[in-house]
């Protein structure tokens, strides 16, 4: 079996991933910080990241669908990156506004996701709360810095492919 650079970045993609959303589980359970529906939208978009680097990674895809989930993975990303960009600003401007999503709160929590595994994707906690920072950072600023390296990774392994054959 050869592990190819793209493999590689894979399975690095895969592994940040979930060592993310256990340490969004961790410090949930450990600081009893709630997550709230952008947290949640967030590890949504962990998760299918993750997911489908471990499919690319298991399934060694042909080109075309190769490419498909690379694309998918910088949606993903950016999507994601969009989401802490928007989590931050209103923990910023927490004063002026508050975080207001009652109707996001009852949607997220009826998908299959809060009830599959309510303790990691039911949406509980106030958007504008910051209870943690790591480096004078908060955690969606942490996400951010996240996704744009999972986009960057994503976006890496989908030109290098492009390049060979």
């Amino acid at each position: 079996m050869q592990i190819t650079r793209t493999k590689i970045i894979f399975i690095a993609i895969f592994l940040i991933c979930t060592n993310l959303l256990g340490y969004a589980f961790y410090i949930q359970k450990t600081e009893q910080i709630l997550p709230c529906p952008l947290c949640v939208i967030q590890r949504i978009f962990y998760w299918l990241i993750g997911l489908i680097a471990l499919l690319t990674i298991i399934r060694n895809p042909r080109k075309l669908i190769f490419r498909i989930c690379a694309v998918l993975m910088v949606i993903f990303s950016f999507s994601g990156g969009v989401v802490a960009i928007r989590q931050s600003w209103l923990a910023q401007h927490s004063s002026s506004l508050e975080c207001g999503m009652s109707s996001e709160e009852k949607f997220l929590n009826a998908l299959p996701f809060a009830k599959w595994w309510p303790d990691m994707f039911e949406a509980n906690g106030d958007c504008a709360d910051v209870t943690w920072k790591l480096i004078s950072l908060t955690i969606p600023d942490w996400s951010i810095l996240c996704f744009t390296g999972l986009c960057l990774m994503a976006i890496y392994t989908l030109l290098s492919n492009r390049n060979q054959s």
